[in-house]
């Protein structure tokens, strides 16, 4: 048995987003966003037809959350704003202070517990007046996202120290704007994504220049993006096909978005050099991909203060080719495989590959400068209905937890702090209330949806309460 010791002052903490916890999706003037859309109009988007109008009712429940966090002890709580519950039309023209009282009131309990906020200002949920007007395939989105960027630090930067500006702008690009699957369930294979994340890229940056600008100085807080990826392997190691593949794999889900912002300003080259190929032999005289101008790689270059990274899984990359039509896969022409041998989740894609982490980490040092990282997602779902002894997925959190403090203390990655997905059980998008990734198991069939701790919450809180994982 071993005592893995972290770091003094590591940040422990959970994490949740507004769609997938708040519920009250109409309540006190709160404005429809996209999910709220895509939800409504059923047709088998997601599973069983469920939707995240009541969710964990957290908008009228949220003292039974604060309830959940100080039993782990936590001493960071990531969750995210609602903007259109803040700005029913996505803009300051109209701003709802019943949403304004919701989260002052849910900051300064989080604050009076010792407990530090870490906001997300968008977590997939765009209000759907601001969809309406082309959503993240708008330039003008880009102003609409900086003008509620300020008007969220000029309303809680005061007490909030930590800002992330986007969740998983990846995710967004592929599944919102790409293939369709995700709300606003838009579908335009080889454009929807670029254009998305080209917007996505710029609004982050213009978020972080005002902060940077407008309130640092007086409120000395951070800002950084969230960024999702696999880690990735060649399926072959002896395979020359098989690595250039896996290169092309973490170019185009990692280096997409972390090269402009973290290196230079602009696209990973291998990216743009293999879209710029394909759209020439599709008879195209520019490439697909959007270009940033001097300007805007100037703009772009180094607006995060911290690096923040969801994992979830690690891939085995090869070659795909013989894709028809433009498409972002048929870009990538790589593949991820799960390996046969890796445990599989109560969710299919997720296999279980702790190690893949550490080696994530010990990368994304190596590119991208050694930046503090914090893991701001990582989690195992179950299947429905859930284990309450849920031992097996404690172990995977152990090995996961243990492979993070090699990072640390045998790789020498700046990690600063750890955020378990998620705090409750919650509407997991196209899964819909299926996937169980929470700390709290939280009953969806009664009315007062009472949050009950899995078995991993007593012993998560065992490692936050000593700052070390006991591990056998």
């Amino acid at each position: 048995m071993e005592r893995l010791t972290f770091p003094e002052s590591f940040a422990w903490g959970a994490s949740t987003a507004a769609y997938q916890i708040e519920g009250g999706w109409d309540a006190d003037g709160k404005g429809l966003n996209v999910w709220d859309t895509f939800t409504h109009q059923g047709g088998d988007r997601v599973y069983k037809n469920q939707t995240g109008d009541v969710a964990c009712g957290s908008y009228t429940l949220w003292e039974e959350d604060l309830k959940c966090i100080k039993q782990l002890g936590l001493t960071h709580y990531r969750f995210s704003l609602s903007w259109s519950r803040l700005l029913p039309d996505g803009t300051t023209g109209f701003i709802n202070q019943k949403g304004v009282d919701y989260y002052n009131k849910l900051i300064n309990s989080l604050l009076a517990m010792n407990v530090t906020p870490l906001v997300t200002l968008y977590h997939f949920d765009m209000p759907q007046a601001i969809e309406d007007q082309g959503g993240w395939n708008s330039e003008k989105t880009v102003e609409f996202f900086e003008q509620y960027a300020k008007f969220c630090y000029s309303t809680f930067g005061d007490r909030v120290k930590m800002w992330i500006t986007i969740n998983e702008p990846h995710i967004v690009a592929q599944l919102s704007y790409e293939q369709g699957l995700f709300a606003p369930g838009k579908s335009e294979p080889g454009y929807g994504a670029y254009q998305s994340a080209h917007n996505m890229i710029k609004g982050h940056a213009k978020a972080w220049h005002a902060y940077n600008t407008h309130f640092k100085e007086k409120q000395k807080g951070y800002v950084s993006i969230a960024l999702d990826s696999d880690w990735a392997e060649p399926l072959d190691p002896s395979s020359s096909d098989d690595k250039e593949a896996c290169k092309r794999y973490l170019d185009f889900r990692l280096h997409w978005f972390a090269n402009p912002i973290f290196i230079d300003g602009d696209y990973p080259s291998g990216m743009k050099i293999k879209i710029s190929e394909k759209s020439i032999e599709e008879g195209l005289t520019t490439s697909r991909l959007p270009e940033f101008t001097d300007e805007e790689k100037t703009m772009i270059k180094g607006t995060a203060d911290f690096f923040c990274l969801n994992y979830y899984t690690t891939r085995n990359v090869k070659p795909l080719s013989n894709q028809s039509g433009p498409s972002f896969k048929s870009d990538l022409e790589a593949e991820g495989v799960k390996d046969p041998e890796w445990p599989i989740s109560g969710i299919e894609w997720l296999a279980v590959v702790p190690w893949g982490l550490r080696r994530l980490l010990a990368y994304i040092k190596e590119q991208f400068g050694d930046p503090d990282i914090y893991i701001t997602e990582n989690g195992f779902a179950q299947s429905d209905p859930p284990l309450l002894q849920d031992t097996h997925r404690w172990g995977y959190f152990q090995e996961t937890l243990a492979e993070v403090w090699k990072a640390i203390r045998q790789d020498g990655v700046k990690v600063k702090g750890y955020f378990a997905w998620s705090l409750l059980d919650n509407f997991e998008w196209t899964s819909g209330y299926g996937a169980r990734f929470g700390l709290f198991h939280v009953d969806f069939n009664q009315p007062n949806l009472p949050r009950t701790p899995y078995f991993s919450a007593f012993e998560y809180a065992k490692v936050v309460k000593g700052n070390e994982l006991i591990y056998k």
